[in-house]
């Protein structure tokens, strides 16, 4: 079958400007990129833990010939030995007059002098591009930090080939003993929480920051957050954060100046888990007006205006499983990735709701609390032995819930190529969703270990 110059296009397209390394990593498979980089990483970490023991500085201990060895070589040998490997155990203070510090400082001085003279004539010469390179902006160190997902490559291969379609499927093969899931999560901004030092009542001062997963750039100003000093946890911002103040914890790198980036995934989510749940219930801010009517949330309300939150107050840590087994999955994983959920959360109550007639009877604001859905975006899944690395990784896997537009512009040219201006969903060419493609290969997988192989009728 001729390949429509669309479908060239759009392959070309898809490689246009990327790095040598990305389209030469595509010829080999995810798995084999996973190893890779799985032994590489502890590769790197067996090396460090070797560097901060100072193992080489005992490489060329010698303790010298024991006292048994001495005494069989005999009185000649010792002799000898004594001569020849002779320790000096006297102070080399006696060696101080025999040095000419006169010479060697005046030597010195003339070379400092003849180096300093062209350094000064250039500086004048080149002084405005000095100024214009230190106006240059550097790159901010928080930039490229989080540890990315890769896209899980599956296929859907024909069950009836003779390799096997268990071989070609793209799942890990050890997704149910060597993985650890985490579902739902929730749709948002992926950013850096970072909390500084400073003095003064921890959620009162201003000392958090958030920061863009590629660049690193603060996105709102620093605001007060019960989080220790600091600390550096991988979030999640959440679309409605201004109406609901939630920020989604996805992993932790530091904790009180306590580095958990090098442990395994496990450990990292359960320190999560267990850190915020010491922090004390958050409290949002009552010195910022109301949002305006016209919000949309406020649209459809009847109550009047809602609270606007001016920044996010509630750390919510992501639900994640460490039992990946197919059973699990199928039944509980797979369908929470799948729906949204509901949390609670505190927002200022209307004086009104407390029926107090005056503010001087309430020496604290009163607070209310209510439910706000969060939707969910898809599913993780994270190497159980993987330590956290910054950059996009294969050692994590992302199953969407939705498909990406580049799909749906590849389902939209192979699949309605002749029919111009169809709808893409109406259409044969319309991409499956990429967590149901996953969970009909779970599906099969679990069919082929049983002995039966469970292939879904076509409509």
């Amino acid at each position: 079958m001729k390949q429509s110059p669309m479908s060239t296009f759009t392959n070309r397209k898809a490689s246009y400007k990327q790095p040598p390394g990305i389209l030469t990593d595509r010829t080999i498979s995810q798995n084999a990129r996973r190893a890779k980089a799985l032994e590489e990483q502890k590769r790197r970490r067996a090396k460090r833990i070797e560097a901060e023991r100072h193992i080489d500085l005992f490489a060329d201990l010698n303790l010298g010939p024991s006292d048994d060895e001495i005494d069989e070589r005999g009185e000649n040998d010792k002799s000898s030995a004594g001569d020849g490997d002779a320790i000096v155990r006297e102070g080399v203070g006696q060696f101080v007059s025999l040095l000419q510090p006169g010479a060697s400082s005046t030597s010195a001085s003339k070379i400092d002098a003849t180096v300093e003279e062209p350094t000064k004539k250039q500086k004048k010469k080149k002084g405005r591009p000095a100024q214009s390179k230190s106006k240059t902006k550097k790159p901010s160190p928080w930039a490229d930090k989080c540890m990315y997902a890769e896209l899980l490559e599956v296929k859907e291969t024909d069950v009836w080939d003779s390799g096997g379609a268990e071989e070609h499927d793209g799942l890990p093969e050890d997704l149910q003993t060597g993985w650890v899931a985490v579902a739902p999560v929730p749709v948002g901004k992926r950013c850096l929480a970072v909390s500084h030092y400073g003095s003064g009542v921890v959620g009162v001062v201003a000392n958090t920051t958030l920061r863009s997963r590629v660049l690193g750039r603060p996105l709102m100003p620093r605001f007060p957050s019960p989080l220790p000093s600091d600390t550096v946890l991988d979030c999640i911002l959440d679309q409605n954060w201004r109406e609901n103040g939630v920020i989604h914890v996805l992993d932790v790198l530091k904790w009180k100046s306590q580095d958990v980036a090098d442990c395994e995934t496990s450990f990292r989510f359960w320190w999560r888990d267990t850190r915020l749940s010491e922090l004390p219930p958050p409290q949002p801010p009552t010195t910022v007006a109301p949002v305006s009517p016209t919000s949309p949330r406020n649209a459809a309300s009847t109550e009047g205006p809602q609270y606007h939150f001016p920044y996010p107050t509630a750390f919510l840590p992501i639900a994640y499983h460490t039992d990946t087994t197919a059973s699990n999955l199928l039944s509980h994983v797979i369908p929470r990735a799948r729906s949204a959920y509901t949390v609670t959360i505190s927002v200022p109550a209307a004086p009104h709701d407390g029926g107090a007639a005056m503010d001087v009877e309430l020496p604290q604001p009163a607070v209310r609390e209510e439910g706000t859905e969060i939707k969910s975006d898809g599913l993780l899944l994270y190497v159980a032995q993987a330590i956290y690395e910054p950059g996009t990784s294969p050692l994590s896997s992302w199953v969407p819930l939705v498909p990406y537009r580049d799909e749906l512009e590849k389902g939209r040219v192979e699949g309605n190529s002749d029919m111009d201006g169809v709808d893409v969903g109406m259409g044969v060419g319309k991409p499956a969703s990429p967590l149901d493609v996953f969970e009909r290969l779970v599906r099969r997988r679990v069919g082929a270990q049983q002995g039966s192989i469970d292939v879904p009728m076509a409509l």
